[in-house]
């Protein structure tokens, strides 16, 4: 048996399920890219980075890195109709090691997971904050406070954290079409809407035009390396690229999806929450005057004084929170689903038994995060809390480094005959000069911007 008939081998001998129609790969992909990523990373990084200038960064990193990595990835994954390691071992020449992108993808969704679960706990907690009434306050003192009795309790952390990993684990248990799709096609349209009613309620605040100069009004002054990194940084991790979770993807895409189409659909709606949450949030910011540099609190402070000033604020509080866990849920299920499926593959595990190896490990992994604001405070690796050092290695160096692998293995060694045929299936769609334009960029462009970003993140330059 020779090497690539050995290693398609989990491909022929499991039975993989896939997406069964065209919504619901748009629905699971979106799931993916729009998370909390866009209702709480991106509203408190672009005030943290000066606004408007920050937003055009990013607007430009997804369109010449994002975009076409993620599209190099979900070929890759269709083409191979494996996980990652298998994948990439199979469309390499023999004997080269490419299969290494998926092994760091892996670790890279593991550290992920690790800090994100915690962030996903925060969410769950205020759903139950929320009922009760107690963070209903147009008082920066009284969210702020709330939020930090929550962060440095390290039972609450724990068991919070332990209770997503549990919940996200026993839809992956469900599978990819009754779990996975099922779940965010459901889920994704409403938190849509709820965010536009949030939007309408927030642009009626009193200075509600401050906070949309200082999200749409650039100052270019602003724009320095730091601020590119930092961008470049949210475009991966926002679009789950880099880390093998869209080649897992598209390995359950179905053979007439038009991937072009599909991750421009999947930008565009991503792009436009993150502008609802920044629409929602920073007229909040300047009406009642919290900080704009507010970093990782910032929703959970802000959300609140929002609801405060509308009728039924307190049920609608309730909502949004309830479908920010959702918005959680599916950039979690696409982020665990990346070791299940190799641990399902790889290791002929069954499925459940490879769900429940993943959670354990989280468990173990995660609590270290969970307890980066309180008991292990003071514990810091290269001046960082394990909750941060998971943060910087994963958005700087793992998925950056998945990323400039990506667009190598698909601009010199794949190829483009290749590519171009999984963009156009196979010639069935009119997407040559796309493919060709895409393909440019992952050939000479996407890697060097990345690197460059990269180096000077890790200040080696």
């Amino acid at each position: 048996m020779n090497e690539k008939t050995s290693l398609a081998r989990p491909n022929t001998v499991l039975a993989r399920a896939g997406f069964t129609s065209g919504f619901g790969v748009l629905a699971a992909t979106l799931g993916s890219a729009v998370g909390l990523g866009n209702i709480w990373k991106f509203p408190y990084l672009t005030g943290a980075n000066g606004g408007a200038s920050f937003l055009l960064v990013y607007v430009l990193a997804t369109l010449l890195v994002g975009l076409p990595v993620m599209m190099a990835e979900i070929s890759l994954g269709r083409v191979g109709k494996a996980n990652p390691i298998s994948t990439l071992q199979a469309l390499a020449p023999k004997g080269q090691p490419w299969w290494l992108i998926g092994v760091a993808g892996m670790l890279g969704a593991f550290l992920i997971l690790s800090f994100y679960s915690e962030v996903v706990a925060w969410v769950f907690a205020y759903v139950v904050k929320a009922m009760r009434g107690s963070i209903l306050s147009s008082d920066p003192q009284v969210t702020g406070a709330a939020f930090n009795a929550l962060i440095s309790d390290p039972m609450q952390s724990l068991l919070w954290q332990w209770g997503v990993l549990l919940f996200i684990g026993g839809i992956l248990l469900m599978g990819v079409t009754k779990g996975i799709e099922a779940v965010t096609k459901k889920l994704m349209p409403i938190l849509f809407l709820l965010l536009l009613l949030l939007c309408a309620v927030s642009l009626s605040l009193d200075k509600a035009w401050e906070g949309l100069v200082f999200l749409f009004h650039p100052d270019f002054s602003k724009i320095t390396a730091s601020v590119v990194l930092t961008a470049m940084g949210l475009a991966f991790f926002k679009l789950s690229i880099g880390m093998g979770t869209m080649m897992t993807y598209g390995s359950y895409f179905r053979d007439d999806q038009n991937i072009p189409l599909t991750t421009l659909r999947v930008m565009a709606a991503d792009l436009s929450i993150s502008m609802l949450a920044g629409i929602a949030i920073f007229p909040a910011v300047f009406t009642f005057g919290f900080a704009p540099t507010a970093g990782p609190s910032l929703v959970f402070i802000t959300i609140p004084a929002v609801f405060s000033q509308i009728p039924m604020g307190q049920s609608l509080m309730v909502v949004f929170f309830v479908l920010a866990a959702i918005a959680a849920t599916g950039a979690m299920l696409s982020l665990m689903e990346v070791p299940v499926v190799i641990l399902h593959e790889r290791l002929g595990l069954t499925r459940p038994k490879a769900t429940l190896l993943t959670i354990f490990l989280l468990v173990i992994l995660g609590s270290t995060s969970a307890l980066s604001n309180s008991t292990l405070a003071d514990f810091k690796l290269f001046g960082m809390t394990p909750f941060d050092l998971f943060d910087f290695v994963s958005s700087n160096i793992i998925l950056p480094g998945g990323g400039i692998f990506i667009a190598l293995f698909v601009g010199w060694v794949w190829g483009f005959d290749k590519f171009g045929g999984a963009l156009t299936n196979k010639g069935h769609l009119q997407n040559q000069k796309v493919a060709q334009a895409v393909f440019f960029l992952l050939r000479y462009v996407s890697p060097a911007l990345i690197l460059v970003v990269m180096l000077k993140g890790l200040n080696l330059f």
